[in-house]
C-alpha cells in the first residue's frame, strides 16, 4: 500500500505544502508567503531574509508532515526564483539541512505538466482545456488535447512579482506604467504563441481556460465578494471575462494598502496582486475566453500524485 506523502512547492512568492494519506485524501494544505524571489529578477541572487523565511517555513512544514506519519515520500520542488538565482546552492544546502531531503528545480516543461495533471481533471470543463498558472516569477501555459493529454506547454518569464518589480513600481501604478506592463505581457504572449506553434499546439483552440495558483484563487474570492478566503466556494468558480477585466482595472487603481484591506487578500499578496491580475486578464482576453474557471488543485496535487 502507498504510504502517506507530502509535496512542497517553493515558488517566487509563496511556499505551499500538501500532505495526503495512503489513499490520496488530503490531510493538510498550507500556504505561507515568503517572497523568495524578491529582487532576483533585478539582482540575480537570493535575498538573505527571504531565503531565511523560506527555510523557516520548510522546517515548520517538516514538523507537520512528520506528525502526519510521512517518512520518506517527500518531494520539494522549486520553480522560477531558484532557477534564476546565481546563488541557488544556498537554497539547496539550506533545504537539505532543515528538511532532510534534497529539493529539485523543475524545468518549465515539468512544471507545466504537473500543473496540468493537478488541475485539468479537478474541475468540470469542456475539452480541449488550457491551464494557466500565474506564479511570482513565471507563468505556465499548458494546452491539452481532447484526450486529456498535454499537447504543448510554455513557461514565460512573466509573473506577478516580476511584472510588478519591472513595470508597476509606483503605488498605485501610473498610467504609463500600466501601458508598459500590458505591452510586456503581450510580448511574452507573442513568444508563447510561437513556442506552442512549434509543438503543434494552439491556445486559441482550447474551449476552456482553467486558472490555478494564488492570483487566480484570490481574484475568484474577490469576484464572489467573499469576506474571507473560502476554498470550498472558490474551487470551480467561474469568473466571466468582463468581471475579470473590471476587477483588474479596479486593483490597478488601488494602492497596496487598499488592496490589503480587501478581506480575502492574504498578507504579502497585496503589493503584487494587480500585476498577477493583469497577466491573467490579458491571457483570457487575448484568446477570447468567455470566462476563467478557477481550480484549487494544481501543481501540488500533481507532485503528490507523482509520489504514489
Amino acid at each position: 500500500m502507498t504510504a502517506a506523502r507530502a509535496a512542497v512547492d517553493v515558488g517566487t512568492n509563496s511556499v505551499r505544502l500538501l500532505i495526503v494519506d495512503a489513499d490520496g485524501r488530503r490531510i493538510a494544505r498550507e500556504l505561507t508567503i515568503t517572497r523568495l524571489g524578491a529582487g532576483v529578477d533585478r539582482n540575480g541572487h537570493l535575498d538573505d531574509e527571504a531565503l531565511q523565511r523560506t527555510l523557516d517555513t520548510i522546517a515548520r512544514y517538516r514538523e507537520l508532515w512528520t506528525a502526519a506519519g510521512v517518512t520518506d515520500r517527500v518531494r520539494i520542488a522549486a520553480t522560477s526564483a531558484v532557477r534564476d538565482a546565481g546563488d541557488r546552492d544556498r537554497f539547496f544546502g539550506g533545504v537539505r539541512e532543515v528538511a532532510g531531503v534534497d529539493a529539485e528545480v523543475l524545468s518549465g516543461e515539468q512544471e507545466a505538466a504537473l500543473t496540468f495533471a493537478g488541475a485539468a481533471g479537478a474541475v468540470d470543463v469542456v475539452a480541449p482545456v488550457a491551464v494557466v498558472d500565474v506564479g511570482g516569477g513565471s507563468t505556465e501555459l499548458v494546452v491539452g488535447d481532447d484526450g486529456g493529454d498535454v499537447a504543448g506547454s510554455v513557461s514565460m518569464q512573466l509573473g506577478c512579482v516580476r511584472l510588478t518589480e519591472r513595470h508597476l513600481a509606483t503605488d498605485p501604478p501610473a498610467a504609463a506604467e500600466v501601458v508598459a506592463a500590458r505591452a510586456f505581457v503581450d510580448e511574452r504572449l507573442d513568444e508563447a504563441d510561437a513556442g506552442l506553434s512549434l509543438q503543434g499546439a494552439d491556445l486559441a483552440g482550447a474551449r476552456s481556460l482553467v486558472a490555478v495558483a494564488g492570483t487566480a484563487t484570490t481574484l475568484a474570492a474577490l469576484h464572489l465578494n467573499l469576506p474571507a478566503y473560502e476554498e470550498r466556494r472558490i474551487h470551480g468558480a467561474r469568473v466571466p471575462l468582463s468581471a475579470l477585466l473590471e476587477l483588474t482595472e479596479r486593483l490597478l487603481a488601488m494602492s497596496a494598502s487598499e488592496r490589503a484591506a480587501l478581506g480575502p487578500v492574504q498578507p504579502g499578496r497585496e503589493d503584487v496582486l494587480h500585476g498577477g491580475a493583469l497577466v491573467l486578464s490579458r491571457v483570457a482576453q487575448r484568446y477570447d475566453f468567455d470566462d476563467v474557471v478557477v481550480s484549487e488543485s494544481d501543481i501540488l496535487d500533481g507532485l503528490a500524485a507523482s509520489l504514489a
